[in-house]
């Protein structure tokens, strides 16, 4: 289906308001001068940055600043001019954030993101995962059949990940649950091309270096709790459309609350506040600061803080994983007859996912997508491949003419040497050399521990952390980022096939708070005086083990809802 819906007057002003920020870029005081000082600064204008500010505000505190490295609201999701339509004209793709991930289901909870695209009238379509066919080193290949078998696998492991997780069993890779519940793909290259369909598209890392339990929370919290729909998103004004028009809400045009294209180079913080300190020697003194920075930039050393921080602070950023998703875009000519030779090669020309086996290479050049197919953008040419962790950065670090060379080798294995013409444009984005990125999202690792994921979660006296990154249970999403505006209704857990691991876990009857949110609420507390919500985060500087107990899994570690709500579930 396609989901195209009618602005409303809020987004039609937001546009004209993002232009006239960046028409007026703000230069705050000359070097050595006085600090700009303000309550609130937020580090960071994407999906955590804006909604922590707008939390603020709905607090009716506006004496704060947005702060951010690039010239545009939206970090991550971001989005670029790419090939010609007919009348000359650029098409609009994204380089990151693509999906609505989990929708809704009716009787149960609605996915923040949804409710947020369809306000601001975000274009989108379904994508059919069961819309794909398969290929190898000898061209069109149906091996189809070992979906089937790698799902009979997945329903063991995401049984035994429950059982792990209420019985505070030591947790494992996602490849030791797979291989316990028999599916072993080793040398078959079809195998380990579904594997990586299924797993490392989704994670970014293969299962060998991802957690089994906190996977299968992950999973389950989006895909469970809301839908199994993907809506792909083909919004020619950009995915950030929604951000900005969130924005737009509370932020005037020209407001100066709003500062990008100011590089941050320093945080010092303390309890009693935080200075911020940027290239063009500026500096912002605030009460309290919420960093959004991704996590990769956090790794990377990109921002100095002073003091240094803590040991089991940095223990937590180091232990939690920054993987990398590249997008590789073309576009080709049409067939005389208007046709593409990828609609030529397939059962069916509407096909949406073109899934390769690489011979020798696992994760090389796998998952192709036609943006021709109906309601994407017919007509357009544009296909694209999709790699991620040790390809991405094999892509990323390489030429563009030795990427394309690569790619369209294993475009004429598939299609026929004869039927593949040279494209007309060529693009893709370098997640894991941008400064400001250092990384697409991240991926919780085997052994890592709930209370070690928290400290990357806690303050610093007065500085706090907010992203993806940081939720207990959407990290990688961009949900992760949001608050869900509806609380969760009351849920008992029953069915007999998930009793055996969800009889101990009770759901926490809270909204699905994620990190930009809750983080606002919290200091709009501390600045308001309410000492019900002006608390520090939780933080461990000794962790023994590597088991999560029962008790550690409430709001206190960043965890605010069940892993085991089935509303968007269907046999």
């Amino acid at each position: 289906m396609s989901s195209s819906l009618s602005l409303n007057n809020a987004l039609l002003l937001s546009l004209p308001f993002l232009q006239a920020a960046l028409a007026n870029p703000l230069h705050h005081r000359a070097q050595n001068s006085t600090c700009t000082k303000t309550k609130v600064v937020v580090l960071g204008a994407g999906m955590a940055g804006i909604t922590a500010a707008q939390t603020l505000h709905n607090a009716s505190i506006e004496d704060f600043v947005i702060v951010d490295v690039n010239d545009y609201i939206g970090g991550r999701v971001r989005h670029t001019n790419f090939g010609k339509d007919g009348n000359g004209e650029p098409y609009v793709v994204e380089l990151g954030a693509n999906w609505v991930q989990g929708l809704g289901s009716e009787g149960g909870p609605e996915n923040p993101i949804w409710t947020l695209a369809k306000k601001w009238g975000i274009n989108n379509t379904y994508s059919n995962y069961s819309s794909i066919e398969t290929y190898d080193q000898t061209g069109a290949s149906d091996y189809t059949s070992y979906f089937d078998e790698y799902e009979t696998a997945y329903a063991t492991v995401e049984q035994d990940a429950g059982t792990i997780l209420t019985q505070n069993y030591q947790d494992r890779t996602m490849r030791t649950g797979f291989s316990i519940a028999d599916w072993k793909p080793m040398k078959n290259m079809q195998k380990q091309a579904i594997e990586w369909w299924e797993f490392d598209w989704e994670y970014a890392y293969p299962p060998d270096q991802s957690s089994q339990t906190f996977s299968i929370v992950n999973y389950n919290t989006t895909f469970y709790q809301w839908s199994d729909e993907n809506n792909f998103v083909i919004d020619q004004r950009g995915f950030n459309a929604f951000i900005i028009g969130e924005a737009s809400t509370f932020l005037k045009p020209n407001d100066t609350r709003l500062q990008l294209s100011k590089n941050i180079t320093s945080i010092t913080y303390s309890n009693n506040g935080v200075t911020i300190t940027s290239t063009d020697g500026s500096c912002i003194q605030a009460d309290y600061a919420i960093c959004t920075f991704s996590l990769g930039v956090l790794q990377n050393d990109i921002v100095s803080f002073s003091p240094a921080l803590p040991a089991w602070k940095q223990t937590g950023i180091e232990g939690m994983q920054m993987g990398t998703y590249t997008k590789i875009f073309f576009q080709f000519p049409a067939n005389a007859d208007g046709s593409y030779f990828w609609e030529k090669g397939a059962t069916d020309p509407t096909t949406q996912f073109y899934l390769y086996a690489d011979p020798i290479s696992r994760g090389y050049y796998p998952v192709f997508q036609s943006l021709t197919a109906p309601g994407f953008l017919p007509g357009s040419g544009i296909f694209f491949v999709t790699v991620v962790s040790t390809q991405s950065y094999i892509a990323e670090q390489q030429s563009d003419s030795a990427t394309k060379a690569q790619i369209m080798e294993v475009l004429r294995v598939m299609f026929g040497k004869e039927n593949v013409p040279e494209p007309l444009d060529f693009m893709y984005p370098r997640w894991s050399t941008e400064s400001w990125a250092m990384g697409s999202y991240s991926n919780w690792p085997p052994g890592m521990s709930l209370e070690t994921h928290q400290n990357l979660r806690a303050n610093l006296g007065r500085l706090w952390f907010a992203g993806e990154a940081t939720s207990a249970e959407y990290f990688g999403f961009l949900q992760g980022e949001l608050v869900a505006l509806f609380p969760l209704p009351s849920y008992t857990p029953s069915g007999e096939d998930f009793a055996p691991q969800i009889r101990l876990l009770t759901l926490v009857d809270v909204g699905a708070y994620t990190e930009g949110q809750a983080v606002g609420n919290t200091i709009a507390g501390c600045i308001n005086k309410n000492k019900t919500t002006c608390k520090n985060e939780a933080s461990y500087e000794v962790i023994q083990g590597c088991t999560t107990s029962e008790r550690q899994l409430s709001p206190n570690n960043g965890w605010y809802v069940s892993s085991f709500l089935t509303y968007g579930f269907e046999e």
